[in-house]
């Protein structure tokens, strides 16, 4: 019988504990894609060289998508500098733990639970108030609340709707585009692969013909998987550097 992806897969077993805290796959997985990307940075700058290596050119690479293309292109360079290492670190943990949802054996996104998209969307939020309280301490609340050019009796309507705007749905947003993605795609991936088993080892026959067709889907949603990956890291990152820069403009 053929039996198809579950939300069960999200809430797995414990396998053991350390102290009050249960440990379960899921964070099994966490801690190998953050050990990943302390170990791969580790390496990538350990031995700096002035005409640098392959691994040390990849790694800067990287460092300098997240510093040009987020951080500089958004808050320019000065506030780009001071909000760059916490945009970094955003940007490569949610990267590699979104990856490991296409790694064999693993299977499962680190960010497939809510814990870390939540943990992240509450950094972006606090950072966010802080940018803004830091820049402008008298008048950040009152300028997001209150913008310009409205009229005065129109407040009453407008300071809700910016309130739930700006300090409620943005971290909601944050935290559900995140994990609602990682989920989907696993489901998927686990839904064509399940597939391709059952119409092979199970139906065998002329039911394997549909086995290669799954198996196709499954390795082309893969690859789909991969930009994936990457683009919610990107996004993600970019709308906290979106949400920085609009406290820190000048008006606040």
């Amino acid at each position: 019988m053929f039996h198809g992806p579950s939300i069960d897969e999200f809430f797995p077993e414990v396998l053991f504990s350390l102290g009050p805290i249960p440990i379960t796959r899921i964070h099994l997985i966490q801690f190998i894609a953050t050990l990943a990307v302390v170990l791969v940075f580790w390496l990538g700058t350990r031995r700096m060289r002035v005409v640098p290596g392959r691994f040390q050119s990849l790694t800067e690479m990287g460092l300098d998508f997240v510093r040009v293309n987020i951080a500089e292109d958004l808050l320019g360079k000065k506030d780009g500098a001071r909000f760059l290492p916490i945009l970094t670190t955003m940007f490569f943990m949610i990267l590699f733990m979104n990856l490991t949802g296409i790694i064999p054996f693993l299977n499962l996104a680190g960010t497939a639970i809510i814990a870390v998209p939540l943990l992240l969307a509450v950094v972006s939020y606090v950072t966010f108030i802080y940018a803004g309280v830091k820049k402008s301490p008298k008048n950040f609340f009152k300028n997001s609340l209150f913008p310009s050019g409205v009229p005065p009796f129109l407040y009453i309507i407008v300071t809700p709707l910016e309130f739930i705007s700006t300090f409620i749905i943005r971290p909601i947003t944050l935290t559900l585009r995140l994990l609602m993605n990682m989920m989907v795609g696993h489901l998927m991936l686990v839904l064509f692969f399940s597939a391709t088993q059952f119409f092979l080892f199970t139906m065998g026959g002329w039911w394997s013909a549909l086995a290669a067709g799954s198996l196709a889907f499954g390795l082309a949603f893969t690859v789909f998987e991969i930009l994936v990956a990457v683009l919610q890291a990107y996004v993600f990152t970019i709308l906290t550097a979106v949400y920085i820069q609009l406290a820190v403009a000048e008006e606040h």
